[in-house]
Parts: structure tokens; sequence; C-alpha cells
């Protein structure tokens, strides 16, 4: 194995991982020098001594030979020069080589994301929002439940790990045909929700990568990012939904938290999105958008006020027809079990995946991987 390609494969992962040429050589019992050589594309690397490379940066050796999605260079030769890319980028990179190998290989799994024409401005993005929301079929009124699979109608699968409080709330990524959302799993499953909301708003209007650390917190004057976080929360709170439930509840509760508790749990949003909704409608003024910000639903609320508890995007989740796709190709022998567990990310185990007949020892020779 030899290239330029490879080399540099090599040493990103080892920038990636936070180790010299000195650490990963000794690690692999190889001379500095032949290391360099190898990431300058001047020496061969062989296949054992790539497996010792890949196993010391927790690479799949597949990481190393594979091109890396078009979306992801583009976006990668947009950064500082040099610069290491977020653990969110590795992700989708993973995701995203993961989903076109399932679509390649299963006919029945088949996407496409219509694109809408991208808002300039807050009203803008309201009218997309309800364009979006009559793809999916809803009417003006009803809330957006099920984002993953709403999701899913559009073409984009949706995942989501736990990365961490200091890592990026979500990124989406489109691919050849159809494309993907990562979303951190960490946040609460409002923020969950909005989050994935807002990179399927990046897909529908065509951005081709895109990783976002803090939805709806971006400011610094990016408002492409404002009108996106705009077009979420309309997907979310629909004008004329919140606007008849929220005065309906205000006049039967006649107390400002009781009635946002129960459209926060109706509409499934967080109450800081439900607030700054609240507020861009003018249905209330900044002090009690301060105060609704500060609310937390309680247990006492869940029992007091019957309320419809969900945990949409739990992590670790796996787009159901992605899962679909993947036991398609297991069933069929297309991939072995070992590899059906790989593109489960590790979420399933070999004891997971169903039982088929005997296959003849022939039968190995049609695994694709």
């Amino acid at each position: 194995m030899m290239g330029d390609w490879l080399g540099e494969r090599i040493a990103d992962a080892r920038h990636r991982a936070g180790m010299t040429q000195a650490d990963l050589a000794t690690t692999i019992s190889l001379d500095r020098s032949a290391l360099a050589k190898i990431e300058n594309g001047s020496r061969r690397v062989t296949a054992l001594e790539l497996a010792r490379i890949a196993d010391a940066l927790d690479e799949r050796i597949e990481w190393f030979i594979k091109r890396t999605p078009a979306a992801i260079v583009s976006h990668r030769n947009l950064q500082e020069p040099g610069a290491v890319s977020p653990a969110i980028d590795r992700l989708v990179e993973q995701i995203a080589r993961n989903v076109e190998f399932v679509i390649g290989h299963d006919e029945n799994l088949r996407l496409s994301t219509p694109t809408l024409a991208r808002p300039g401005s807050a009203d803008e993005a309201e009218r997309s929002a309800a364009r979006a929301r009559k793809l999916f079929g809803l009417d003006a009124a009803e809330p957006f439940l099920n984002a993953p699979g709403r999701a899913a109608e559009a073409g984009v699968l949706a995942f989501s790990f736990d990365l961490g409080a200091d890592a990026a709330d979500a990124a989406s990524i489109l691919l050849g045909s159809g494309g993907v959302a990562i979303v951190n799993g960490n946040l609460r499953v409002g923020r969950r929700r909005l989050a994935l909301t807002h990179e399927l708003g990046h897909c529908l209007f065509a951005d081709e990568y895109t990783v976002d650390w803090r939805v709806a917190e971006q400011g610094g004057g990016n408002m492409w990012e404002a009108w996106l976080d705009r077009f979420a929360r309309a997907v979310l709170l629909p004008p004329q939904g919140l606007k008849e439930t929220w005065r309906r509840l205000c006049a039967k509760d006649r107390d400002l938290r009781v009635a946002a508790v129960k459209i926060a749990s109706a509409f499934q949003v967080d109450m800081s999105t439900l607030a700054r909704r609240l507020l861009e409608l003018g249905l209330i003024g900044q002090a009690d958008s301060s105060k609704l910000r500060a609310v937390r639903t309680t247990k006492a609320d869940i029992i007091d006020f019957n309320l419809v508890t969900q945990d949409e995007l739990s992590a670790p989740f796996l787009a159901k027809p992605y899962v679909e796709s993947v036991l398609r190709l297991y069933r069929n022998a297309t991939v072995s079990a070992a590899r059906a567990t790989d593109l489960l990310f590790d979420t399933w185990t070999e004891d997971d995946l169903p039982v088929l007949p005997e296959l003849p020892e022939s039968a190995i020779w049609k695994f694709v991987s």
C-alpha cells in the first residue's frame, strides 16, 4: 500500500489522536524515520503495519483506504490549515460512510431530499417552515411529533450519540442521495428535537455540510443561523397552533407557568425554545419570557397535569429505516454478523441479530464485508 493520500490519512489520524510520529512509531514498533516516509508517501506501508497503526489510533482499516465523502473534504478545506477536526466531524464521516455503504447495497433504501428556497429574512423562514410542515402532511396547528420519523420522510436519517457536554450540538451532511443528521444525545429531549429540526433545515436548504456547536445560541451576527433557528422553532411551534393553545390554556388556568408547562409537553419543546417563540409571536413580553426560561417541569407537574413524557433521540439512536436496511443486508447474507453490528455502531450485539438458517461454508464468499 502506497501513496500520498494514504500517508495523509495516517498523519491526520495521528494528529487527531494527539500523538507525535515518535509516539506512534514506538507504539507500533517501527522506526520513526520509516513512519515519516509512510506519511509523506515515499515508503510502502504493509498490511500488517497498517493494521497496527489502525489499532493504535483507534480507527478501522477501511477509514484509511476508502475515500472520504466529498462534502466532508470540502468542509475541511475551509478550515484553518492543520486544524484538528472536532469529534463530531469524525463521527459524521463514519456515519456517512456506513449510510452510503448500506444505500449502495440495499435497493429498498432510497432517500430523496426535497429542496426549499433559502430564506433571507425571519418572515421567509416562517414561510419556509409552513411549507416544510406541508411536506410532512401536517396541518397549521398540530405538533411536530416523531421528529426522526418525519426527517426520514424527507430523506434525512437521524442519529443520536452522547458526545458529552463540551461537544457540538449537532451536524448534518448531504450525501449523493438524501442526508444524515447527527444530534448530541447529551442534550435534553427538547433541545435534541430543536437541534434535529435545525439540521433538517440545513438539508432542506441544501447546505452541504454543517456543524452547529450551540443551536439557537450562535449570535455574533450570523443571520443565516438565526433564520435557521427561526425555521426550526416555527416547525416545532406553528403560529396558529401555538396561539390557539396558549390563549385557551391561559384563559383556563390563569397561570403562565402552568400554561407553559402544558404546552411544552404537548409540543415536546424545551422551555427556552417556548419562551423565545412566545416572545417573537407577541404572545408575551420580555419580562414574562425571562421568567418562563427559568421554569422547569417537575415530577409533580407530570402527575398533576397528566403530561405525556417522551424521550425522542435518546442516545444511542439510529434511524429506523437505516436499522431495517442493515437487517435486510444481514438476512440476505450480503453482510456478516460482525459487519452488521459494526454498521449498527455496536449498539447491537451479534446475539441481538435475527437467527438465520445455517449457511454452507461457501456462503462466506458472498459477503460484501
